[in-house]
């Protein structure tokens, strides 16, 4: 008898836990199904971004560049043309902004003789 209360304490003792980890086994499951869900959705909501092939150009030790290098959104990428317009076109874009070049002003130097 003394047996069996025993086994009665411990099964009691462990059965908080083996909930738990029954209760996460089945969130987990559902969270993955979901993600999964949600990642097929997305890919059908958006087309993919390919670029014009007029806009790819090769860029010696760069590599492949997209759209107009000279604007300060360009992504520098081979991929995305840039932060504000990715699908494009660079021509006649209302976001275009020159790129600020980064050379130094040569009047702000003072050279000493």
């Amino acid at each position: 008898m003394k047996v069996l209360r025993t086994l009665l304490l411990i099964s009691i003792g462990f059965l908080p836990s083996l909930l738990s980890l029954w209760v996460i086994c089945i969130t987990k499951k559902r969270t993955r199904a979901r993600t999964r869900q949600i990642a097929l959705n997305y890919s059908q909501m958006q087309p993919p971004i390919t670029p014009v092939e007029s806009d790819r150009y090769y860029l010696e030790g760069v590599g492949y560049l997209v759209g107009d290098i000279s604007c300060q959104f360009n992504a520098r990428s081979g991929y995305i043309r840039c932060a504000v317009n990715p699908s494009g076109p660079c021509k006649d874009c209302h976001y275009y902004e020159p790129k600020e070049l980064g050379i130094t002003a040569f009047s702000e130097l003072k050279i000493e003789n």
